[in-house]
């Protein structure tokens, strides 16, 4: 594998840990097909706590997976995957170009 491949591949891990959770896999399945939600209706969708799901937005967030957006005192909730999913296609490319094509 070459460089770029494994310097993509290591900026690919923290999204990978994030990605491994079940809770978050199914707090964005649950965005996804809902739209945009706050904290509490997706509290109502989950057996997790409100402050379980409060942490798992964090970490969503944080990796740019999700966005929040502030409306007095709600804070709503969206998927947001364009970033991720470019990072992806650029390692698949780059294993595609490293380890396929040679």
């Amino acid at each position: 594998m070459g460089q770029r491949a494994i310097s993509i591949f290591q900026s690919c891990i923290p999204l990978f840990q994030v990605l491994s959770d079940s809770h978050r896999q199914g707090i964005l399945l649950l965005l996804n097909e809902r739209g945009t939600l706050t904290v509490n209706e997706i509290t109502e969708q989950s057996k997790l706590s409100r402050p379980a799901i409060s942490h798992h937005l964090k970490l969503l967030l944080e990796k740019g997976l999700i966005t929040v957006e502030q409306k007095g005192t709600q804070r709503y909730y969206s998927i947001s995957l364009e970033s991720s999913i470019d990072m992806l296609k650029q390692l698949v490319a780059a294993l595609e170009e490293d380890c396929l094509l040679k």
